[in-house]
């Protein structure tokens, strides 16, 4: 019998499409993922592990899982990497589990000329951190611009001169007549820790992240 006054680990993930992914991962670690596919406004799903092991996962947007994580509320997360380079985190990463692969990539319109403007790029992003880092590596003086969806539009309208934003197929980019110029960096999603909280349940983190990391060599 398991044993019901056993203290459940919390992980925070990403409601969407990196959660469809995640879930063979989950069922080969002997996670129970009928609270995560049920049809609810439920926040908080409970679930148990094969033997018995209480867990609750938080569905979060994928910008807060690592803020759930690194405030505590948490002792795990699955977050796309994106997410951990746009903002500092103090979080512990002991795991990449090789799903939503997708890239971060400077995109424009076929052909565009973008030097000699005689002012800086205007680039249209949701990752102004990204964005900048690379275009300060290169020493191109750039305006970013916040752009929080409908990345595309800037170009098309003239708010930008260049996007920064995650391409996945591009088949949105090539619909709206625009191209990946530069890839940036790939990314993909990991789990991260809240170091305090891994150190404190180190017998019941651990081992699950044991079990996820045998799932994803065996997926």
């Amino acid at each position: 019998m398991p044993d019901s006054s056993a203290r459940a680990t919390t992980i925070a993930i990403p409601k969407g499409r990196v959660l469809k992914q995640l879930l063979p991962i989950l069922q080969n670690a002997e996670i129970d993922t009928e609270p995560l596919t049920r049809e609810s406004r439920k926040l908080i799903r409970a679930t148990r592990t094969r033997t018995g092991a209480p867990l609750r996962f938080l569905m979060l947007k994928p910008d807060d899982v690592p803020t759930y994580v690194e405030y505590g509320a948490a002792e795990l997360g699955i977050v796309g990497r994106d997410v951990l380079l746009e903002r500092s985190y103090d979080l512990f990463v002991p795991l990449e589990l090789g799903i939503g692969r997708c890239r971060v990539a400077v995109c424009g319109r076929p052909g565009e000329k973008t030097t000699a403007l005689g002012r800086p790029l205007r680039i249209a992003t949701k990752f102004p951190e990204i964005a900048k880092r690379h275009f300060d590596q290169r020493g191109v003086p750039v305006e970013l611009i916040y752009v929080g969806g409908s990345v595309e539009l800037a170009p098309l309208t003239g708010l930008a001169d260049l996007i920064v934003d995650i391409v996945e197929t591009g088949e949105t980019l090539r619909q709206n007549g625009l191209e990946v110029l530069e890839d940036i960096c790939e990314v993909s999603a990991v789990v991260v820790g809240n170091r305090v909280g891994i150190k404190l349940a180190q017998e019941r983190v651990q081992p699950l992240i044991n079990a996820l990391a045998s799932a994803v060599a065996a997926t």
